[in-house]
């Protein structure tokens, strides 16, 4: 076994400014780390950008630095997150800070896979990134046997709420992965979560709702000055987007600017490039060196804006984003709210404009149609894939397609009910062109009517929500508040 000479024990404020470069901690994070080092259970709600994961960073390098011993018995920080396109990211973030970090997801290769594994028998590491879906590999648990997780940090937490807005199935059995892992000691963190949400949170921990500390920085970011703008058709849009680049382009600041339509993005950027307006373009059709490439070049640049969709922002740290516009209109309150507090984390004026088009809201009432199946149609699309495996293999996915729905080929229900039985389990996922195979029954989650017909209504509320904040007359930041259900002082 590697035997390591012991690090000399530190404290939470040097590790801050040795590892991480900062003097000293801001809002409640030093509270969150005490409790944590005291091992108490903490639900932490911070805004975008307000260094959620330093609150569990630093207590995973207090521990190791605490240590005594073989590697293999060095305790771990074991950090659940949902988002696999981040964790290289973060992890490479933190070893080029020189800390023992590192990921294990899909992303890995077979030979890969098992090769992390070893290491971290072997305790190489002090923080491992993983998807909740990994508990689902025997191996995975086996591995996890033979470390000491001494804290289990829950990223993107309002993913264990089905009521939440990115729902996990995975995350659901959080109260069984703690329990094989030893119960350690439990930090969940997130942006954003409503009261129910947050209910749902610590019930899913399985911790006693008295064990569990909230940690509520509120979401009041004053820097942030918030409008709505009514238009009507994508000309007035131009212009309003038109009108605060010019507004920005003179002090060095950089923006964002959100569609929710791939195709509406095309439309704007080939606009902009018609009155050589220099701009970056971020989605998800793009390769992912493409995607790379953008993030890449617009983290360094001074003065520039990108057209984006919601892909673009997650990992996304940059100080001097001076205004974020969203051109169409999201799906949610709590979606919008994440996205806008990637402006201003500097500290200085900002703008966040949301254009109000009414077509817009007819685009997103379609779109909660789609990623809402029905009973009914997770039962059609299973039944398909179950029992003519053969054509589906032979003819792929648009076969699969075409015998859903003929005469509606814009229907996109079948991707929400394919990531559903993705995320639950029921499928495995086709490499090349074919269509997944079946793996298992549909779980009754998916076959209760009456839940989904709540998740659904749930859903039509978050959006409801956002159109009561558009037409709103009064102060837009008390009725935020008063959404997320956080006091409110007008005075700040």
């Amino acid at each position: 076994m590697d035997v390591l000479v012991k690090l000399p024990a530190m404290n939470a404020l040097t590790i801050l400014h040795k590892c991480f470069g900062h003097a000293a901690f801001r809002g409640q994070q030093e509270a969150v780390i005490d409790r944590t080092m005291a091992g108490g259970h903490s639900l932490v709600i911070m805004p975008t950008g307000g260094g959620k994961s330093l609150c569990y960073q630093v207590p995973a390098l207090l521990h190791a630095s605490m240590a005594d011993g073989v590697s293999c018995e060095k305790p771990l920080t074991l950090v659940l997150s949902p988002l696999i396109a981040l964790m290289k990211d973060q992890v490479d973030a933190l070893q080029d800070k020189g800390v023992r970090a590192a990921f294990i997801n899909s992303s890995l290769n077979r030979q890969e896979r098992e090769t992390r594994y070893a290491q971290v028998a072997n305790g190489k590491f002090d923080l491992l990134y993983v998807t909740p879906e990994r508990f689902r590999k025997k191996e995975f648990i086996n591995v996890l046997a033979k470390r000491d997780i001494k804290l289990l940090a829950v990223d993107e937490a309002h993913c264990i709420s089905e009521w939440g807005h990115d729902f996990r199935p995975d995350y659901t059995r959080l109260r069984e992965f703690r329990k094989q892992v030893g119960d350690p000691t439990t930090i969940a963190l997130t942006a954003t979560a409503t009261p129910d949400v947050q209910q749902d949170i610590i019930r899913q921990l399985g911790i006693q709702p008295g064990d569990v500390a909230m940690f509520h920085e509120g979401i009041d970011r004053p820097n942030l000055a918030i409008s709505v703008q009514e238009v009507w058709g994508n000309e007035e849009k131009f212009e309003q987007i038109l009108s605060i680049v010019r507004k920005f382009e003179e002090s060095a600041g950089n923006g964002i600017v959100y569609f929710t339509l791939i195709k509406t993005l095309d439309m704007f950027s080939e606009m902009l490039r018609k009155k050589q307006v220099p701009h970056f373009c971020y989605h998800g059709q793009l390769e992912r060196r493409d995607r790379r490439r953008v993030q890449s070049d617009f983290m360094r640049s001074q003065s520039s804006f990108v057209l984006a969709t919601n892909a673009f922002g997650m990992g996304i740290d940059k100080e001097d984003i001076r205004f974020v516009m969203h051109a169409e209109m999201p799906g949610s309150m709590e979606s919008w709210y994440q996205e806008i507090g990637r402006a201003g984390r500097d500290g200085l004026p900002s703008d966040c404009v949301l254009l109000y088009d009414e077509h817009d809201l007819t685009t997103q009432m379609e779109f909660l149609q789609w990623s809402n199946p029905t009973a009914e149609y997770y039962a059609r699309v299973h039944d398909l894939l179950l029992h003519r495996e053969e054509e589906a293999e032979s003819f792929g996915m648009e076969w699969v397609r075409d015998t859903l729905h003929p005469k509606k080929r814009h229907d996109h229900r079948l991707d929400t009910a394919l990531q559903m039985f993705d995320r639950h389990g029921v499928i495995e996922m086709a490499r090349e062109r074919g269509a997944p195979k079946i793996l298992c029954e549909l779980p009754s989650m998916l076959q209760d009517e009456g839940r989904l017909e709540e998740k659904l209504r749930r859903d039509q509320q978050k959006l409801y929500a956002l159109v009561q904040l558009i037409r709103h007359e009064g102060d837009r930041k008390a009725f935020i508040h008063e959404y997320f259900g956080i006091p409110y002082d007008e005075a700040s």
